[in-house]
């Protein structure tokens, strides 16, 4: 069975010690047996407490687990080899569907939902630190899509109290 929190667990230690060094990722991961709602915002908390916000930034769009990447980047290729334009692209009606759109050169995606399963359970987090994986899964998604570098900020979270979750993605073509 697919166990999401073991491989977040993994994903997370192994960014932290990136940055850091072993033990610090054994003192954020913390791998007690807390209930999922609990120990993200646990892990996250310790997490803030020892890195600078540029760093905790690093660390989390680090931890993106790949989960479903390949259907999605299946549907972003499709809708590629159909327009010739970003701008063609972000209104395509495949793209609209999925969540895209296009405004001023950037590409927007938007859900009406939080779409992480970590998050299930979670009523609502103090900070967006949790939700830069997803950052970190869109910008992995959209730059191997358009095979060049992309940079991803979250606007928007539902976690955090706001109506959807949005992000602008730049391409940098």
């Amino acid at each position: 069975m697919f166990d999401i929190r073991k491989i977040q667990e993994q994903v997370i230690y192994n960014a932290v010690k990136a940055e850091s060094n072993a033990e610090t990722a054994d003192m954020v991961v913390n791998h007690a047996e807390e209930p999922n709602p609990l120990w993200v915002k646990n892990t996250m908390g310790r997490l803030e407490k020892r890195f600078d916000p540029a760093s905790i930034r690093r660390i989390r769009i680090n931890c993106q687990c790949g989960y479903g990447i390949d259907e999605k980047l299946e549907l972003l290729k499709e809708i590629l080899s159909e327009t010739s334009t970003l701008e063609e692209f972000g209104n395509h009606v495949k793209a609209r569907e999925a969540g895209l759109s296009y405004t001023n050169g950037s590409l927007y995606l938007q859900f009406s939902y939080c779409p992480c399963p970590m998050l299930e359970g979670v009523d609502r987090l103090e900070t967006n630190t949790w939700c830069q994986c997803s950052v970190g899964y869109s910008k992995v998604l959209f730059e191997k899509a358009f095979n060049c570098p992309v940079h991803v900020e979250l606007l928007k979270s539902i976690k955090m109290g706001d109506e959807i979750c949005l992000m602008r993605i730049d391409i940098n073509k």
